[in-house]
């Protein structure tokens, strides 16, 4: 087998402001969940990884670490924040993402201004997590499905049901809490960690 034999990975950009905060917990949850790489680097034991999840910022603060709040709450939630460097949000990575997140509808509307073709990829946490709550897990591939197989599927099932389930607005934003003290960190982890459950759990093999 030669490298272009081996199949590419689906890869799930997550976006937020600063990129230390919000994204790089729903990037690390994820992983965790799915059993991905992040950001290019494999998952313990694996040799090719099937899912590859980053993340980025709008205004990314280049180079730093997630935040010590957040890292404490990601940990705590069975994820490993170690190693994660912030970076800035480019064209190049929403035009290789299969699903792109955004963590508010700003986010979302800021990847689909710079890569108009991504809208139908990009979606925010919440929303996608909205919409995936009553997919039917049958509308997924079954059988030998792998969880790459099932996630893919979603994207195109979950951007069918836009306007078909009812909201308010500010329901799919994810508050920000830098700078801000614990129980905003607090608040903003327990509005991320549920729809990233969600979504691991419709399409987790």
């Amino acid at each position: 087998m030669t490298p272009s034999d081996v199949a590419a990975p689906l890869r799930v950009l997550v976006v937020c402001t600063g990129n230390i905060c919000r994204s790089p917990a729903v990037e690390r949850l994820l992983s965790a969940r799915l059993g991905a790489a992040v950001q290019g680097r494999p998952a313990a034991g694996a040799l090719m990884p099937a899912i590859e999840i980053g993340s980025a910022g709008t205004g990314a603060l280049v180079g730093r670490s997630m935040t010590r709040a957040m890292a404490q709450l990601v940990q705590a939630h069975g994820a490993d924040p170690a190693g994660f460097t912030s970076r800035q949000l480019d064209e190049s990575m929403i035009r290789s993402a299969d699903l792109v997140i955004g963590l508010t509808r700003k986010h979302r509307s800021a990847v689909v201004e710079l890569v108009p073709a991504a809208v139908r990829r990009t979606f925010t946490l919440r929303e996608l997590a909205r919409l995936a709550a009553d997919v039917d897990p049958a509308a997924l591939p079954g059988a030998n499905a792998t969880t790459a197989d099932r996630l893919r599927a979603l994207v195109p099932v979950a951007g069918l049901r836009r306007g078909m389930v009812s909201y308010r607005p500010t329901d799919d934003d994810v508050v920000d809490p830098y700078r801000g003290d614990t129980a905003l960190y607090e608040r903003s982890f327990h509005q991320l960690l549920p729809a990233v459950e969600t979504l691991t759990a419709l399409v987790r093999r």
